[in-house]
Protein backbone atom coordinates (compact mmCIF):
# COMPACT_ATOMS: atom_id res chain seq x y z
CA UNK A 1 0.00 0.00 0.00
CA UNK A 2 2.95 2.32 0.66
CA UNK A 3 4.17 2.14 -2.94
CA UNK A 4 0.83 3.27 -4.36
CA UNK A 5 0.61 6.12 -1.87
CA UNK A 6 4.11 7.30 -2.69
CA UNK A 7 3.38 7.23 -6.44
CA UNK A 8 0.23 9.33 -6.25
CA UNK A 9 1.33 11.60 -3.40
CA UNK A 10 2.10 14.49 -5.77
CA UNK A 11 -0.50 13.70 -8.42
CA UNK A 12 -2.51 16.83 -7.66
CA UNK A 13 0.29 19.11 -6.48
CA UNK A 14 0.02 22.79 -7.37
CA UNK A 15 2.55 25.60 -7.36
CA UNK A 16 3.27 27.15 -3.97
CA UNK A 17 1.35 30.34 -3.13
CA UNK A 18 2.90 33.69 -3.97
CA UNK A 19 4.58 35.10 -7.02
CA UNK A 20 6.17 32.66 -9.45
CA UNK A 21 9.83 33.02 -10.35
CA UNK A 22 10.54 32.97 -14.07
CA UNK A 23 13.54 31.32 -15.69
CA UNK A 24 16.10 33.74 -17.20
CA UNK A 25 14.56 33.29 -20.67
CA UNK A 26 11.07 33.84 -19.31
CA UNK A 27 12.22 36.87 -17.30
CA UNK A 28 13.36 38.60 -20.48
CA UNK A 29 9.98 38.07 -22.14
CA UNK A 30 8.01 39.01 -19.03
CA UNK A 31 10.05 42.17 -18.44
CA UNK A 32 9.58 43.21 -22.07
CA UNK A 33 5.80 42.84 -21.71
CA UNK A 34 5.65 44.66 -18.37
CA UNK A 35 7.93 47.44 -19.63
CA UNK A 36 5.67 47.99 -22.66
CA UNK A 37 2.57 48.27 -20.46
CA UNK A 38 4.27 50.76 -18.13
CA UNK A 39 5.96 52.79 -20.88
CA UNK A 40 2.67 53.28 -22.71
CA UNK A 41 1.01 54.31 -19.42
CA UNK A 42 -1.59 51.53 -19.68
CA UNK A 43 -1.08 50.40 -16.12
CA UNK A 44 -4.68 50.51 -14.91
CA UNK A 45 -6.21 48.67 -17.89
CA UNK A 46 -3.32 46.19 -17.80
CA UNK A 47 -3.79 45.46 -14.11
CA UNK A 48 -7.56 45.14 -14.50
CA UNK A 49 -7.15 42.63 -17.33
CA UNK A 50 -4.56 40.66 -15.34
CA UNK A 51 -6.84 40.50 -12.30
CA UNK A 52 -9.76 39.40 -14.49
CA UNK A 53 -7.79 36.54 -16.05
CA UNK A 54 -6.12 35.49 -12.79
CA UNK A 55 -8.44 32.47 -12.30
CA UNK A 56 -7.97 31.50 -15.94
CA UNK A 57 -4.26 32.18 -16.46
CA UNK A 58 -3.51 28.53 -17.28
CA UNK A 59 -6.32 28.41 -19.83
CA UNK A 60 -5.14 31.72 -21.27
CA UNK A 61 -1.67 30.22 -21.69
CA UNK A 62 -3.14 27.21 -23.45
CA UNK A 63 -5.08 29.47 -25.84
CA UNK A 64 -1.85 31.34 -26.53
CA UNK A 65 -0.21 28.00 -27.37
CA UNK A 66 -2.99 27.41 -29.92
CA UNK A 67 -2.10 30.70 -31.65
CA UNK A 68 1.62 29.92 -31.61
CA UNK A 69 1.72 28.74 -35.26
CA UNK A 70 0.20 32.04 -36.39
CA UNK A 71 2.77 33.97 -34.34
CA UNK A 72 5.50 31.79 -35.82
CA UNK A 73 4.30 32.59 -39.35
CA UNK A 74 3.99 36.34 -38.78
CA UNK A 75 6.73 37.28 -36.35
CA UNK A 76 10.51 37.20 -36.34
CA UNK A 77 12.03 34.04 -34.83
CA UNK A 78 13.23 36.00 -31.77
CA UNK A 79 9.71 37.33 -31.17
CA UNK A 80 8.24 33.85 -31.47
CA UNK A 81 10.75 32.55 -28.92
CA UNK A 82 9.83 35.36 -26.52
CA UNK A 83 6.14 34.55 -27.09
CA UNK A 84 6.79 30.90 -26.23
CA UNK A 85 8.66 31.82 -23.03
CA UNK A 86 5.93 34.26 -21.97
CA UNK A 87 3.24 31.66 -22.62
CA UNK A 88 5.14 29.03 -20.62
CA UNK A 89 5.45 31.46 -17.70
CA UNK A 90 1.70 32.16 -17.72
CA UNK A 91 1.05 28.49 -17.00
CA UNK A 92 2.30 28.95 -13.42
CA UNK A 93 -0.15 29.76 -10.67
CA UNK A 94 1.74 32.81 -9.33
CA UNK A 95 2.51 34.34 -12.72
CA UNK A 96 -0.11 37.07 -12.42
CA UNK A 97 1.29 38.18 -9.06
CA UNK A 98 4.76 38.45 -10.60
CA UNK A 99 3.43 40.38 -13.62
CA UNK A 100 1.65 42.88 -11.36
CA UNK A 101 4.83 43.41 -9.30
CA UNK A 102 6.94 43.99 -12.42
CA UNK A 103 4.43 46.39 -14.01
CA UNK A 104 4.35 48.43 -10.80
CA UNK A 105 8.17 48.37 -10.67
CA UNK A 106 8.49 49.72 -14.22
CA UNK A 107 5.74 52.27 -13.59
CA UNK A 108 7.77 53.73 -10.70
CA UNK A 109 10.93 53.67 -12.80
CA UNK A 110 9.32 55.48 -15.74
CA UNK A 111 7.70 58.02 -13.38
CA UNK A 112 11.15 58.85 -11.96
CA UNK A 113 12.55 59.24 -15.47
CA UNK A 114 9.69 61.52 -16.51
CA UNK A 115 10.18 63.64 -13.39
CA UNK A 116 13.91 63.93 -14.14
CA UNK A 117 13.19 64.98 -17.73
CA UNK A 118 10.74 67.63 -16.53
CA UNK A 119 13.37 68.90 -14.11
CA UNK A 120 15.90 69.01 -16.94
CA UNK A 121 18.26 66.37 -15.56
CA UNK A 122 19.36 63.54 -17.87
CA UNK A 123 18.28 60.05 -16.78
CA UNK A 124 20.86 58.01 -14.95
CA UNK A 125 22.64 55.22 -16.85
CA UNK A 126 20.94 52.44 -14.88
CA UNK A 127 17.51 53.79 -15.83
CA UNK A 128 18.26 54.19 -19.54
CA UNK A 129 16.42 51.67 -21.69
CA UNK A 130 17.94 50.77 -25.00
CA UNK A 131 15.56 47.85 -25.56
CA UNK A 132 12.33 49.90 -25.37
CA UNK A 133 12.44 50.38 -29.12
CA UNK A 134 11.52 46.70 -29.59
Amino acid sequence: MGRVTSKIKHAFAVDPPGAAEPTPEQATAVDWFCRQVARRQRILPGLIILEMVRPLNYITAQVMHVFSPAVWALARPESHDQYQHFTAFLEHRGSVDYLVQRIEHFEEQFDRERAQRRAGAPPSSEEAHDDDRS
